[in-house]
C-alpha cells in the first residue's frame, strides 16, 4: 500500500510539476505562430486606395406618353432587357407611322457603367487601374476613402498587360511605396485592398500560391488565394511591409466569384507599363517576327537538345527581322541578347521589352549544334500580322513508307509562295504517322538533321530510319511549323 501511494504521489508531482512546464513552453511558441497583424499596414495604406465608377451613354427609345414624353410603364423591363425592349403595341413600340407624325428619334441616357478600384502612385494625382475597368467608358468618377469624388482622365492604356493610367486634378495624394515583386515567394502573406461589389475599403488576406503563373504573351501573373471579387480589379496587392507588389486584375472561377484563385500584375511589370504610358500614352514593343511554340522534353532529346528548354520557331515572317537575321523554321531560340529562354513563353516577353531599332544576339539550336544570330528588334504593330496561305496542285501520291507517309515534290509555285527551297508534301497518311497528327497536305522539311530536298531523297533518308527511336520530323502546316516524332514501322 505505501508502495502504491509513493507511485501515486510521484504521479501527482509529474502533473503537477512538469505538465504546467511543458504547458509554459507551448504557450511561449505561440506567439511565433500567430497571425501577422494588418492592421498598422491598413492603416497606412487605405487612404492611397480609390473606387472608381465609370458611366456610358446609352441609346433609349422615347416613351411616347404625351409631348413631352412623361412616365413608361415599360422602363424597368428595359434596365433589364436593354434599352430596345418594347412589347408589340405598347407605347413606343415600332408601328405604323401615322400621316404627318414626326419619327422620333432616339434618346441618350447616361447610366451607370461598372465599378472597380485603384491607387495612387504620385501626389500629383496619377492613378493606377486595369484597362478593362475603365475602357469604353464615357467619364470615370475616383473617389477617395474620405469621400472626395475626382473626374479622372485616361493618360493611357495598354490592353496587352491590363493596365491603366489615370490623372485627377490633385497635389496631395499619398502615394503608395512600390515593392519588388521578384522577391515574392510561395507562402508569403499579401493582403487586397478594394471596392468588391461597390463595397469601398474592403481588406482581404491571403498568401502567394503561384509565381510567374503563364497566362498570356506579356503577363506572368502573381496566384494568390485572397479573396477577390468583382470591383477589386485595379486594387493594390500589398506585402507586410505595405509595399505594392502586384495590380490586382483576374480571377479563376465557374460562378463569377470568389473560388480560391485570384491573379495580380506584378507591380514591375505594371510599373514599366506606366513609365511609357507617361511620356508617351501608349506602350511600345520589340518583335522580331517569329511565331513560336513549345520544346517538349522528347523533341528536346530527339534534336540533341538535352532537356526541354527554348522557344521552337514554327513560322518566320518574311522580310522581318528574324528572316532578315537567318533564323529558321525549326530554329529553337534559347537565348536572346544573353539571357537564356527558359521555356516559349519567356521570348516574347523579354522581346517585348526591348526598345525597337536595338540591336540583339540570338543563339538558336539547328540540327545539333548552337548558331548566333544578329537581329535588329522591330517594333510591335496594333494588329497581328496574318499568316502566309499556300496552295497549289500537287503530284500522284506515291507507295507509303516505314513511316506511313505517302509524299511528292512540292510544287515550284508553291515553294515561292512558301518562301522554301525544298520538301516534300503529304500525299497520304497511315499508321505510324496517322497518330503523330500529320495529315494531307502538310510539308515535311526536315528529318533530323538532315534538310529535305525533293521526294526521291526523302525515300533515301527514310529508307536507312532506325526502327528502334523515333524520327524528328519537320513538319509545315497551314504557315507553322513544328517538330512530329514518329516511331518508324520495322522493316
Amino acid at each position: 500500500m505505501r508502495q502504491w501511494l509513493a507511485i501515486a504521489s510521484m504521479s501527482l508531482a509529474f502533473a503537477g510539476g512538469v505538465l504546467p512546464a511543458a504547458q509554459a513552453q507551448v504557450a511561449t511558441a505561440q506567439p511565433s505562430a500567430a497571425l501577422p497583424d494588418f492592421t498598422e499596414i491598413v492603416a497606412r495604406t487605405e487612404g492611397s486606395v480609390v473606387n472608381i465608377r465609370t458611366t456610358e451613354t446609352v441609346a433609349v427609345r422615347p416613351s411616347g406618353f404625351g409631348p413631352g414624353g412623361g412616365s413608361d410603364p415599360y422602363e424597368m423591363f428595359r434596365w433589364f432587357f436593354g434599352p430596345e425592349f418594347s412589347p408589340p403595341g405598347a407605347p413606343g413600340a415600332p408601328g405604323p407611322q401615322r400621316r404627318g407624325e414626326t419619327p422620333q428619334q432616339p434618346q441618350e441616357r447616361t447610366v451607370p457603367r461598372g465599378v472597380g478600384s485603384g491607387f495612387a502612385i504620385s501626389a500629383d494625382g496619377y492613378i493606377l487601374t486595369n484597362n478593362h475597368v475603365v475602357d469604353g467608358a464615357n467619364e470615370i468618377f475616383v473617389t477617395m476613402t474620405d469621400g472626395t469624388e475626382f473626374n479622372a482622365e485616361v493618360v493611357g492604356t495598354d490592353p496587352r498587360t491590363d493596365i491603366a493610367l489615370l490623372k485627377v486634378d490633385a497635389k496631395d495624394l499619398t502615394p503608395l511605396p512600390i515593392g519588388d515583386s521578384h522577391q515574392l515567394k510561395k507562402g508569403q502573406w499579401v493582403l487586397a485592398i478594394g471596392s468588391p461589389f461597390g463595397l469601398d475599403s474592403t481588406v482581404t488576406a491571403g498568401i502567394i500560391s503561384a509565381i510567374n503563373r503563364e497566362t498570356g504573351d506579356y503577363l506572368p501573373f502573381i496566384q494568390t488565394d485572397v479573396a477577390v471579387n468583382p470591383g477589386n480589379s485595379g486594387g493594390p496587392l500589398l506585402n507586410l511591409a505595405g509595399q505594392v507588389v502586384g495590380v490586382n486584375s483576374q480571377i479563376v472561377s465557374r460562378s463569377g466569384g470568389f473560388m480560391g484563385i485570384s491573379l495580380a500584375i506584378p507591380i514591375d511589370e505594371a510599373m514599366r507599363v506606366v513609365e511609357q504610358l507617361k511620356e508617351h500614352g501608349k506602350v511600345t514593343r520589340g518583335r522580331i517576327g517569329v511565331q513560336i511554340g513549345e520544346v517538349s522534353d522528347e523533341v528536346a532529346k530527339a534534336i540533341g537538345l538535352g532537356k526541354a528548354r527554348g522557344a521552337m520557331v514554327s513560322h518566320v515572317e518574311k522580310g522581318g527581322p528574324a528572316a532578315s537575321a537567318g533564323v529558321m523554321p525549326g530554329d529553337v531560340i534559347t537565348s536572346f541578347n544573353g539571357t537564356d529562354i527558359k521555356q516559349w513563353a519567356d521570348l516574347p516577353r523579354i522581346v517585348g521589352e526591348t526598345k525597337p531599332d536595338t540591336a540583339a544576339t540570338l543563339e538558336v539550336w539547328r540540327k545539333g549544334k548552337a548558331v548566333k544570330l544578329k537581329v535588329t528588334v522591330g517594333e510591335m504593330p496594333s494588329e497581328a500580322t496574318q499568316t502566309a496561305q499556300r496552295e497549289g496542285p500537287v503530284a500522284e501520291p506515291e507507295k507509303t513508307d516505314v513511316l506511313g507517309l505517302a509524299v511528292a515534290d512540292v510544287p515550284e509555285q508553291a515553294r515561292k509562295e512558301l518562301g522554301i527551297k525544298g520538301g516534300v508534301q503529304v500525299r497520304d497518311v497511315r499508321a505510324p504517322a496517322n497518330a503523330a497528327g500529320l495529315q494531307p497536305g502538310d510539308i515535311i522539311l526536315t528529318v533530323g538533321d538532315t534538310d529535305i530536298t525533293d521526294a526521291k531523297q526523302f525515300a533515301k533518308v527514310v529508307s536507312g530510319l532506325d526502327a528502334s527511336s523515333k524520327a524528328a520530323l519537320l513538319v509545315l502546316s497551314d504557315g507553322q511549323t513544328r517538330w512530329v516524332l514518329v516511331q518508324p514501322k520495322a522493316k
